[in-house]
């Protein structure tokens, strides 16, 4: 019993606060790279490097090129809810234009693992840059150090003070898996930032940032895969839909290459992720899923992203709509090639998994000819990606390897920035309309 006037509710420390904050951040080493993928994009870079070793707890760097960070701005971005991206409630309230706005990502790394920030601002003329160590949440260090302009981040021991997180991550193969993921997902969003992905000092993927969606995704996939995507345009009720989604023989047994951004951010959208699903009808075999980089641009004040910490879903103010937008514009784009229709003959995807082969993008350019520009565009059942029979466990393997998804042009999305479905051999049929053709310009971008 407690006696009169005392009570057994207090107030947490610190460093359990932050730890506490930090496991809602950073689940696995993927979670990082999320974050400082993006925080590189909200600074301009125009190339961002990612670097890992072994399942990422052992290191993880991200180097960007970015318009880095003066002394004073690096000694405020370690700690807790800084940013430079809102600055109150109605910001967020408005609709948040940036990828990052929380102010969690660099204090709630730092406060898990071992973390050194170099940094040099653009257009400055100084001789160094800044260099500031965390260790375990902590500054240890601040000094000169000579860098380029932007900032690089690197991240070792990893969890290394909580061990209970750090005992429940998976195989190397698959945690690394999730890194890649990630990484090609913000490669595909932005094929105008040059993206690159290293494991063990091997080069897995690397796009040119030329701004081409089809080059990206040749990098990133490979030609097979490529040829087999067509475009996709659509606008309806004040939603444009626009990118590429493959036919119904270029399948994977895993939703990670369906790919879906809404205002330029990268989330899992089970609604718009249905709404895809649902215009291929019946010609998907059960369990199967198509190749998609599908970007959705929608009024800001109508979607919240600030859903979770991990910025990973969204919550739309009217979702009957948005399905009904992404439905019409993929399940168009199918039916103008004749790749679905009533009678159609259910696809034969169900034996294998399409192969994905990443390749340098002036090898695969040189390759297909002056025939790439219409290879998404063709029918014909004879151009078909054929399908290679691969186990899942082989499948994470390659994806934690050398495999790996592709790059969306920003000029070919909207404006601004995987999750279980159980299905059955039957899915609703949609009724086809055409949806107008729309494309805008790329987000603006802000400051670290």
């Amino acid at each position: 019993m407690t006696a009169a006037g005392e009570t057994e509710i207090r107030e947490l420390d610190r460093t359990t606060v932050e730890r506490i904050a930090a496991g809602e951040v950073v689940e696995r080493p993927a979670s990082v790279v999320k974050e400082l993928v993006e925080n590189s994009l909200d600074a301009d870079a125009g190339r961002i490097d990612v670097s890992v070793e072994g399942d990422g707890t052992e290191r993880i760097q991200i180097t960007d090129d970015g318009v880095g960070m003066s002394e004073a701005d690096v000694r405020t971005a370690v700690r807790k809810h800084t940013t430079s991206k809102i600055t109150d409630i109605e910001d967020l309230e408005a609709g948040v234009g940036t990828l990052g706005f929380r102010g969690e990502a660099l204090a709630t790394i730092g406060a898990v693992s071992r973390t050194t920030i170099r940094t040099k601002p653009r257009a400055v003329d100084a001789d160094a840059g800044t260099e500031l160590e965390l260790t375990g949440g902590e500054v240890t260090h601040v000094g000169p150090a000579g860098c380029p302009e932007g900032t690089s981040i690197e991240v070792t021991d990893l969890f290394f003070n909580t061990p209970a997180r750090k005992k429940y991550l998976k195989t190397q193969a698959t945690e690394f898996a999730h890194v890649n993921t990630i990484a090609t997902q913000y490669a595909l969003a932005n094929p105008d930032v040059a993206v690159s992905l290293s494991h063990d000092d091997r080069e897995v993927f690397a796009t040119t940032g030329r701004g081409d969606l089809q080059s990206a995704i040749l990098s990133v996939y490979g030609r097979d895969v490529a040829t087999s995507m067509i475009r996709v345009e659509g606008a309806a009720d004040g939603v444009e839909v626009t990118g590429f989604a493959s036919d119904p023989e270029t399948t994977r047994s895993t939703r990670d290459y369906l790919s879906t951004y809404v205002n330029g951010r990268y989330v899992t959208a089970k609604t718009v992720r249905e709404a895809v699903l649902d215009a291929y009808g019946k010609q998907l075999a059960p369990n199967r899923y198509p190749f998609a980089v599908l970007f959705l641009d929608v009024d800001p004040g109508s979607v919240d992203v600030n859903v979770h910490p991990r910025k990973m879903e969204v919550r739309f103010d009217d979702e009957g709509r948005v399905e009904r937008a992404v439905r019409e514009a993929v399940e168009s784009a199918l039916l103008s090639h004749g790749l679905v229709r009533s009678s159609a003959p259910r696809g034969r995807s169900a034996p294998g998994d399409a192969e994905v082969s990443p390749e340098s993008e002036q090898t695969a350019l040189d390759a297909m000819g002056p025939t790439r520009t219409d290879a998404v565009e063709r029918s014909d059942e004879e151009e078909r990606t054929g399908e290679v029979k691969r186990t899942d466990e082989e499948d994470v393997a390659d994806r934690s390897g050398r495999e790996h998804p592709a790059s969306p042009s920003r000029t070919d999305r909207p404006t601004g920035a995987s999750e279980t479905r159980t299905r059955t051999d039957e899915r609703p049929e949609s009724t086809s309309a055409s949806r107008s053709s729309s494309t805008t310009d790329s987000p603006s971008r802000s400051s670290r």
